[in-house]
């Protein structure tokens, strides 16, 4: 199967051609209303689709709060559904002011059809937005590796890994907590350290310390949840990455949650490319992690 490229950093012709077609996608899926604090609406983004190794295709999903202070809870449901084999086909309830990049992905058969479509609606206050997910090819994207050769980052919740690398995946590991007590989430993970010319990382006014950046948020939950630092800083460490990552790092961070429940987080880990790969769907990985949430003592 034939990809486009990604992501482009070079100048010249090509990469112009490049980004005035991820504009006009983005234009596509995404109008120009005026941004607000709060009061406006949620809309899905399409980031593209990519066939795995078994034949299958995954649909890469994110959203655009169009709010800058704003977060907004959308239980699934009438306002929160995905249509057919909906309404819950994995997509988050807790939407972020702000564009937030590749959230979830939605898998189909090899055989889905390209006249085939999901289509995903978000109503947020009282403001409908529905888009179409489908085989169009020019959203076929390469999310595991841009036109430099640089690959996503590799993120594990121990030393040991697994580690995974790429779109959102799920993990099944379920940490406990209690209402109202910090609980304690370390991240394990890698880079390539691939780098755009000129740029590089090491501190001390030379960009970044470390080659990727982690964070954390929620994803749903019938709470809030306050991180104690939502972007901890990552710090050299020393364990085995997987190839081709050459450096290796750990951060870690408190997350106190305000009620009792079942929550999903998400930590993402970008490289220097940046949030969604500066909008080329490359590189950065998401990760997700499930915790039940006791009540607090005498409640």
């Amino acid at each position: 199967m034939k990809t486009q490229p990604s992501r482009w950093i070079f100048g010249g012709s090509g990469a112009m051609i490049a980004l005035a077609s991820a504009t006009l996608i983005w234009a596509a899926q995404l109008p120009l209303d005026p941004v607000h604090s709060s009061g406006n609406n949620v809309t899905p983004a399409y980031e593209g689709w990519y066939e795995l190794p078994n034949g299958t295709i995954n649909f890469l999903v994110g959203y655009y709060n169009r709010n800058t202070k704003e977060s907004i809870d959308i239980p699934i449901g009438p306002n929160n559904h995905l249509d057919p084999g909906g309404p819950d086909r994995g997509q988050p309830t807790h939407f972020l002011p702000g564009r937030q990049w590749g959230v979830f992905v939605i898998n189909v058969p090899k055989n889905f059809g390209t006249t085939t479509k999901i289509t995903w609606t978000i109503t947020a206050n009282g403001k409908p937005a529905t888009i179409p997910l489908n085989l169009d090819p020019v959203y076929n994207i390469a999310p595991f590796k841009d036109a430099t050769n640089n690959t996503p980052p590799f993120i594990g919740l121990s030393e040991a890994g697994p580690f995974l690398q790429g779109p959102p995946l799920k993990v099944e590991q379920t940490f406990t907590a209690t209402a109202g007590k910090p609980l304690e989430l370390k991240v394990f993970g890698g880079d390539d350290a691939v780098v755009p010319p000129g740029a590089q990382f090491g501190g001390r006014g030379r960009g970044p310390a470390s080659p990727f950046t982690v964070t954390w948020l929620k994803f749903r939950g019938p709470g809030d949840v306050t991180f104690e630092k939502a972007k901890p800083a990552v710090q050299k460490a020393d364990f085995k990455v997987p190839a081709p990552a050459v450096f290796a790092g750990t951060a870690s961070t408190m997350a106190t949650f305000s009620a009792p429940g079942d929550y999903i987080l998400e930590v993402v880990g970008n490289d220097i490319s940046g949030d969604g790969g500066r909008g080329f769907q490359c590189c950065w990985t998401t990760v997700q992690v499930k915790v039940t949430v006791s009540p607090a003592a005498g409640l």
